[in-house]
């Protein structure tokens, strides 16, 4: 095996720039040498003789220079063999000995036998090579190609400089190993053609592997580790097979698991596995068509195995419609890339089977989150708990979380540990949900006994929710479900504003799904608007809020055409949906009897909320008005016992007659007009018949309205 020399050798026209491998220095050195003697055939065919001054040869006819190729072949090896310079440089092609072949991994005589290039190809290859490394050789190409305006080797020109220009032919195949292993890009336009005057495209990101295949690699291309990951045992099918079957052509190793998982580390961990190593990009390059072969052929170069970003297919141009390996489906490289990313599903021949990745458990975020607090930990243990349940981050928010514990040393209360996993946790509703921002407490919901204490035993039981799954055991027979409950009874009667209590008091976030965004008219989209509520919520403890659910909820109905079917589809799928939501769903509706009897054997509690009584009416009557409204002169206990209103018309009629008090004056007093021209309109609006004896002694009051 012959050793890459530790000097390096100039080969080009600038002295300065000399490589260090003698494979590349010995194919460069050719490219020299016949552009040399090309230019000195150019001027004896051009000019009058070489000036002393130097300089390049004038430019002629392109299309003459062409046509008289027969008519000056035989000149043109006369030339060769008879002009000073010319046979110079001929002399030295003939004995330039050609170094012994290297055996190191990606040195150039290494890449020609894995790639099957003969020597026309890595002529090919050089002179590419050339035109990247030495910026001096832009005018000699401009004068080989007798055009000032290309200044890039083409096949045209290699065909010029080659002993056998027939088999330079070969390299403008699509199919060439040039072009199948990513070395030279062949598209123009988008379309796997070539142009004879197309410049040589070698991208930039290969020239150091190629020049150097000791360098320690492009910045672009960053290693990955492993970190000590233990695989599942379901990946022993997987690693199997990556052991056994090395890529003959693309592969992509498909790893499914939620928003937050650790791709990278996994790919290294199935990689480590059987001796290989993986790199991922720092950069974020747009996946382009040549951008995509030149990094999977630095892999080829490099021997590694590449970890496709997050979303890369995303990053791409707005004009591009292909995926980012329609281009490459021919270089021999393993990919792992994350499900889920916008992926188009390529050939069957070159995806492995998908590994869904295992999310860490509560043990696992218990460890690793007692880990970051160190000496802290004995003091939050029951939020350290509480909040691996709660909180149900995967790999890389978990991580985030550890590294936000260990660089804030110091006390750490139980508010700041639970905010911090909740930003990390984040919200993905989107469009989908209505946040709401909890306005009430429940100290504040006006209810009879059995209701109020419904509602605490609710609050109770989330709380309980850590104990009894992960130290009782509940977790494994109830999949670690949370709670689903509904909340029934007439408009007006406190549903929303329980749930906004129960918020407030859990310290959860709260949202209400908008039906207008969820419900979709196409078949199945739906269900997809649901899936993607559910799946954002399951990261973190919140309450899901769903007015109106019987909108949502409905009975199934018996099957008469396609639209009964997939209505019942779509209620199937809540159901099951349902059953595995890990926060707390609340359902509310004033049409109990419509909702899917399924639906009952999963709720964990249902609270009827009924019209207030005399004294809830008249609870909500002095506490409806905000503080800076002078009430002195309203007479509660009347209002409460005349007009039998459910809790929202009482808000509506308080916030009516403020308004129509500001209206008339700026003396925030209000009087017992104002509040009962306000009820007068309520009942209107609720079409229920109002008489002057309802108002009593204060019928006077409203006459006129």
């Amino acid at each position: 095996m012959t050793a890459i020399a530790a000097v390096p050798r100039a080969v080009l026209l600038n002295p300065d720039l000399g490589v260090a491998d003698a494979g590349v220095a010995w194919w460069l050195d050719q490219v020299t040498l016949r552009l040399r003697r090309e230019v000195a055939w150019c001027w004896h065919l051009r000019g009058e003789g070489r000036p002393s001054a130097g300089g390049m040869p004038p430019f002629a006819d392109s299309a003459a220079e062409s046509l008289d190729l027969t008519r000056y072949i035989g000149d043109k090896r006369a030339f060769f063999a008879t002009d000073v310079a010319a046979r110079h440089l001929s002399e030295r092609l003939a004995g330039a000995a050609r170094p012994a072949a290297s055996q190191a991994s990606g040195s150039w005589d290494w890449i020609a036998r894995q790639a099957g290039l003969d020597d026309a190809a890595q002529f090919v290859l050089a002179l590419a090579l050339a035109a990247r490394l030495d910026a001096a050789l832009g005018p000699v190409f401009a004068c080989c190609h007798n055009d000032p305006s290309r200044t890039c080797p083409t096949l045209a020109l290699a065909q010029r400089l080659w002993d056998e220009p027939r088999a330079v032919t070969a390299c403008a195949d699509p199919a060439h190993p040039l072009r199948r292993y990513g070395l030279l890009s062949g598209a123009i336009d988008g379309h796997d053609t070539t142009d004879w005057m197309q410049p040589l495209d070698l991208s930039p990101m290969l020239v150091g592997a190629l020049a150097d295949p000791a360098s320690c690699g492009p910045a672009g291309l960053v290693p990955v580790s492993a970190a000590g990951r233990r695989l599942p045992d379901t990946a022993l099918g997987l690693v199997a097979r990556l052991a056994t079957e090395p890529p003959s052509a693309l592969q992509i190793v498909a790893l499914a698991g939620s928003r937050g998982a650790d791709i990278a580390g996994w790919a290294a961990a199935l990689a480590a596995s059987h001796g290989r190593r993986v790199v991922t990009l720092a950069a974020h390059l747009p996946p382009d068509r040549a951008h995509v072969q030149a990094v999977l052929a630095l892999c080829w170069l490099r021997d590694v195995d590449l970890v496709v970003p997050d979303g890369w297919q995303s990053r791409g141009h707005a004009a591009t419609s292909e995926c980012w390996f329609a281009a490459s489906l021919s270089q021999p490289v393993r990919c792992y890339v994350a499900v889920g990313d916008g992926m188009a599903e390529p050939p069957a021949s070159h995806i492995l089977p998908t590994l869904r990745l295992p999310a860490p458990d509560y043990a696992d975020r218990v460890a690793q989150l007692t880990a970051a607090l160190g000496s802290r930990a004995a003091a939050l243990d029951g939020t350290v708990r509480e909040a691996a349940r709660r909180f149900r981050l995967d790999d890389r928010p978990l991580a985030n979380v550890a590294h936000m514990l260990r660089a804030r040393p110091g006390p750490l209360s139980a508010t700041e540990l639970i905010a911090l996993c909740r930003a990390e946790a984040g919200g993905r509703m989107g469009a989908l949900t209505q946040p709401v921002v909890p306005r009430f407490t429940l100290d504040e919901l006006v209810l009879p006994k059995q209701q109020a204490a419904q509602l605490q035993t609710i609050a109770d039981a989330m709380r309980a929710l850590t104990r009894v799954h992960y130290e009782w055991g509940t977790a494994r027979v109830w999949n670690e479900s949370g709670l689903s409950v509904l909340f029934c009874g007439s408009s007006g009667t406190g549903k929303t504003m329980a749930a906004e209590a129960l918020a407030q008091a859990l310290n959860l976030p709260l949202y209400r799904i908008d039906l207008s965004q969820v419900v979709n008219k196409y078949i199945g989209e739906t269900e997809k608007n649901l899936a993607r509520i559910f799946d954002a919520a399951e990261e973190s403890d919140s309450i899901l809020f769903f007015d109106e659910a019987d909108a949502l909820f409905g009975k199934r109905t018996d099957v008469r055409d396609a639209h009964d079917r997939f209505a019942n589809i779509e209620i199937s799928y809540l159901l099951e949906r349902m059953e595995r939501f890990k926060g707390l769903a609340i359902l509310a509706t004033n049409r109990r009897k419509d909702l899917d009897d399924a639906f009952t054997r999963r709720l964990r509690y249902v609270v009827e909320f009924p019209l207030p009584g005399l004294a809830e009416r008249e609870r909500i009557w002095r506490q409806v008005f905000p503080g800076g409204v002078d009430v002195g002169d309203l007479d509660f206990g009347f209002l409460a016992g005349q007009f039998e209103l459910a809790g929202g018309h009482i808000r509506s009629a308080a916030f009516n007659a403020c308004l129509s008090r500001a209206a008339k004056d700026s003396d925030a007093r209000l009087t017992m007009a104002d509040v009962l021209v306000a009820i007068r309109r309520e009942l209107d609006k609720l079409d229920r018949i109002s008489t002057p004896g309802q108002f009593g002694r204060y019928a006077d009051l409203v006459r006129d309205t």
